[in-house]
């Protein structure tokens, strides 16, 4: 006997999108404090995960894009750098840890689509940084999006192009 199924009404994607943009919100927060001041990044996990509003985080994602960043720090700068028009020390922090995180999130999670990633930045960017400063992370994360996901841009290329 076939087991009946109910449509899924979509509230699990939903809740992993939501628990996923926590996540990054609580990564840039705890990337930005890290800029400030580079200390410990376990005394910084350790404050953020005690902040309200940690438990509806994707707690997996967090981690990854916390301690990922401040642990690929260099390597994500130097695949930055080249698509900035000023010094990295002319950032502001907030600049600073949206271009790292999204940038080793496109790196490391090639199950979320660059678009979504760059969207995301953006988003973060309007939030916390500067009047136009989403302009500058939009241009800036697409030219590493060119790089760092140079197959899934062919790929969605050539489906567009057919």
């Amino acid at each position: 006997m076939s087991e009946v199924r109910k449509p899924d009404s979509g509230k699990r994607q939903g809740h992993t999108r939501n628990a996923r943009r926590r996540s990054r919100e609580l990564a840039l927060q705890g990337l930005y404090q890290w800029f400030l001041n580079p200390s410990d990044v376990g005394e910084i996990d350790a404050h953020i995960r005690d902040a309200p509003g940690f438990d509806k985080a994707d707690r997996d994602h967090y981690e990854s894009l916390l301690h990922g960043s401040v642990h690929h720090l260099e390597d994500l700068m130097h695949q930055i750098q080249p698509f900035i028009d000023r010094p990295w020390g002319e950032l502001s922090p907030v600049e600073k840890a949206v271009l790292v995180l999204a940038s080793h999130e496109m790196n490391t999670h090639s199950e979320i689509p660059y678009r979504v990633v760059i969207n995301e930045a953006v988003e973060l960017t309007k939030t916390f940084g500067g009047t136009d400063a989403f302009k500058f992370v939009n241009g800036v994360l697409d030219k590493v999006a060119a790089q760092a996901r140079d197959t899934e841009i062919k790929a969605q290329s050539n489906v567009q192009s057919s």
